[in-house]
């Protein structure tokens, strides 16, 4: 039974976590070059927070199926805190992220992680409906970050040309 609900559930949110952004990286490489730019030091935080992110994530799918608030909670709490901005950066790393990085890309990253509290809080509330909303929203946000940033890592997400003869 567990398999089938969490196929059920994997099935709904997939199809959304690849919905791209609201922007695109119309502008060619700019925007991945200003994340390749970074000190590797820099780019190996950068990383291992995203890798940290994405285990989170996948996390939090068998705990929603189970009903396990508290586990989503902790997990979402985690998240929220993770920002590299927030890490113990030295006084020159912190300078080189708002120096090289785009706006957009701190923007992103900001909203990723105010949708994280968000999600904790609920968990905590134990609202299973806001949990999915608030997890939509943080695939949502991957998804576009993702998009607009990291085509370099994950080329599927770059727009396709929209073919003229192409109607709905």
């Amino acid at each position: 039974m567990k398999n089938i609900i969490t196929v059920i559930l994997l099935s709904l949110l997939i199809p959304g976590m690849s919905f791209g952004a609201d922007e695109h990286n119309h502008d060619g490489d700019k925007k991945t070059v200003a994340v390749e730019a970074l000190s590797p030091d820099l780019r190996i935080l950068l990383s291992r927070e995203m890798q940290a992110l994405q285990s989170g994530m996948m996390a939090i799918i068998p705990a929603y199926i189970s009903g396990n608030w508290g586990e989503i909670e902790s997990i979402a709490g985690k998240m929220k805190r993770s920002y590299i901005l927030k890490q113990s950066l030295t006084d020159a790393q912190i300078k080189e992220m708002h120096t090289i990085l785009p706006s957009g890309f701190i923007e992103k990253d900001q909203r990723f992680h105010y949708l994280a509290g968000m999600l904790e809080h609920a968990a905590k509330a134990e609202k299973p409906e806001l949990i999915n909303f608030y997890f939509s929203e943080m695939t949502r946000s991957c998804a576009s970050c993702h998009s607009t940033f990291a085509t370099h890592k994950f080329p599927a997400l770059l727009p396709r040309e929209k073919d003229p003869d192409h109607r709905h």
